[in-house]
């Protein structure tokens, strides 16, 4: 391969650049971002950043020495808008083609939009370093004048804001449409030990409840909740999932669904692999299709398309990954390792769910399949151990120290 083209500018898309230098590709590395900015780190756009305890340089993930070691060439500002699978070539916004010999598609997701939102200031989507610095200005101005901030979605994301919200002094309500928060992801039991949290400090959560709409002049002035009741707020912040970037592929051929569909090596197409958010593999620890939206598979997948497109299709090796994803809320770290969606049971075996400070355990068929923490980072990694070496649960706690 003489020229590899990166689509997708964050950490997935900088994983796979600098895993090719290393592996010693030599040709020409093209990068191309839909953002103007350089590839920066995105958790703490809703934790640190927001609170205002780092600065913005100090989330970059390039350091001008190392992006020179890269030599890429980058087109920043510019986004994918079609792919000719059979040319070999990538469109850009404004009709540039891009030629290429292999293809990395990184090109992560979009937040979900509520339906029907008015354009009021002060209601906020949560995604790009900009989307942060907005939110913070916002929280500000609240903090300074005693408003509210309301957040829609009690997932992880919308949880992290809340908790950052909160704890620059404004008063703040979530709002989840779910009975339980989380539940999906994690189970009834699990989702509830989280919602504990915004409970247990003074954040108010309101759970099974719909939003029907906003009110205000200029600025956002309400939340109208499905019950007919009003929440009032200076600040909205919307956390209600997020959508797979695969529009510009509609007519490139390649299989999409909820994501770009790849083999377990990450292959979409022979010499076209697949990164972070946007990809949808079969992993093959766990028997299953999945795709994982969390910083850990961004970064690993990130260097594992590389390997796989360079290897080419008939000699990479399967990418089968322990997925793995933390969140900081108030005090608390929640780490979770592990698929848990065909767990037949959860069970906490340290700790305790009322003292906010234990580790349950997933099982599937007698083994372990997943792992969840609250402060309790060393048993979490020794479980992300045992998860790859297919133990048992009860192989798992004769060895847990």
């Amino acid at each position: 391969m003489h020229t590899v083209v990166v689509v997708g500018g964050s950490l997935a898309g900088l994983r796979a650049a600098e895993t090719l230098r290393q592996e010693r590709f030599d040709g020409r590395l093209v990068l191309v971002g839909a953002e103007e900015r350089l590839p920066y780190d995105r958790p703490p756009l809703s934790k640190q950043l927001l609170a205002g305890k780092v600065d913005v340089d100090q989330v970059s993930l390039c350091p001008s020495d190392r992006l020179a070691e890269l030599n890429l060439d980058l087109h920043l500002g510019r986004r994918a808008v079609a792919l000719d699978l059979a040319g070999r070539s990538v469109e850009l916004d404004g009709g540039e083609r891009i030629g290429f010999d292999g293809l990395v598609i990184a090109t992560g997701a979009s937040p979900r939009q509520l339906p029907g939102v008015p354009p009021l200031d002060g209601i906020h989507l949560l995604r790009t370093l900009d989307d942060c610095l907005a939110i913070r200005a916002d929280l500000d101005r609240v903090v300074t004048g005693g408003g509210g901030v309301v957040v829609v979605g009690a997932g992880f994301i919308g949880s992290e804001v809340a908790a950052t919200c909160h704890g620059a002094g404004a008063g703040v309500t979530v709002l989840e449409a779910l009975a339980t928060p989380l539940s999906k992801a994690l189970g009834e039991d699990m989702g509830a030990a989280c919602a504990s949290l915004h409970h247990d400090n003074g954040v108010d959560l309101r759970t099974g409840i719909g939003v029907s709409g906003f009110h205000g002049r200029h600025r956002v002035e309400g939340v109208l909740l499905a019950d007919g009741t009003t929440v009032e707020a200076e600040l909205v912040v919307v956390g209600v999932g997020v959508k797979p970037n695969t529009d510009w592929l509609a007519s490139s051929g390649l299989e999409v669904h909820d994501g770009v569909v790849c083999d377990s090596t990450l292959h979409a197409a022979p010499n076209v692999v697949v990164a972070g958010d946007v990809g949808r593999w079969h992993n093959p620890l766990f028997g299953a299709e999945m795709r994982v939206e969390h910083w850990t598979n961004a970064a690993e997948g990130g260097m594992a398309a590389a390997r796989s497109l360079l290897a080419g299709v008939d000699a990479a090796e399967p990418y089968a990954p322990v997925p793995y994803f933390w969140s900081d809320q108030y005090k608390t770290k929640i780490q979770f390792v592990g698929h848990v969606h065909h767990a037949d049971d959860v069970r906490v075996v340290d700790g305790s769910v009322d003292e906010r400070k234990f580790l349950a355990l997933y099982e599937h068929a007698g083994r372990l399949v997943g792992a969840l923490g609250f402060s309790r980072p060393k048993l979490v990694l020794q479980c992300r151990r045992f998860i790859a070496e297919r133990l048992s649960v009860d192989e798992a706690l004769s060895q847990l120290t």
